[in-house]
């Protein structure tokens, strides 16, 4: 099936002969090519229960399993909510798309209010927010989103972009420095903690 790239045959077979419990357990696997797999088929199939062992892959000593368990939790945060409030992010996601911010935030919110539990309607308000330029706003949907999800290394960095445009440098390097801690692949906020070490020791 992934020769064929039949993603849709993959999703169907894991879903009638795998639970998701079973297929966490590869992560563990001495060989790389099942924890590749592995990653991939949480991404289709895995729930929040699967979210403390994808990111214990974020640092695989394989750049790839890395890649697959970054995708894979970005692909469950973004179905974690109810199914009507998955719905309203979608198309919260579809409008963000099209730069129609305040059109966006309105589905964030309102899937927010169908399942005030989820991570990741809040996380996609704060970009909306950051772009807007609205930093305050913004750091309360991340400081939100890592409350109910703290393995959320992009509302760590997000957050992080907020305080730093406020020029709250200290607050922006420690969420950058634990966004970093969770998924120290993010060369970005590397090089950004290097500048705000540099501007503190200009000080």
């Amino acid at each position: 099936m992934l020769e064929r790239q039949d993603l849709c045959g993959l999703l169907q077979f894991l879903k009638s002969r795998w639970q998701p419990e079973q297929i966490v357990e590869l992560l563990k696997s001495r060989h790389c090519d099942a924890r590749k797999v592995a990653a991939l088929a949480l991404g289709l199939v895995g729930g929040k229960c699967c979210l403390g062992p994808l990111s214990e892959q974020l640092k695989d000593p394989d750049p790839i399993v890395n890649e697959m368990a970054e995708h894979a939790l970005w692909s469950i945060w973004f179905r974690s909510g109810s199914c009507e409030a998955n719905h309203q992010l979608a198309k919260g996601a579809q409008a963000m798309e099209r730069q129609e911010m305040p059109e966006a935030i309105r589905h964030f919110t309102r899937a927010i209010e169908i399942d005030p539990k989820f991570a990741e309607a809040y996380n996609q308000r704060a970009i909306a927010h950051y772009l807007l330029e609205h930093f305050d706003e913004s750091i309360d949907d991340c400081r939100r989103t890592t409350e109910l999800m703290p393995c959320h290394f992009g509302a760590w960095a997000g957050m992080g972009h907020c305080h730093a445009h406020t020029g709250r440098l200290q607050q922006a390097l420690k969420c950058y420095q634990k966004a970093l801690s969770i998924n120290p692949h993010l060369e970005c906020l590397v090089e950004a903690c290097d500048e705000l070490k540099g501007q503190n020791d200009g000080e």
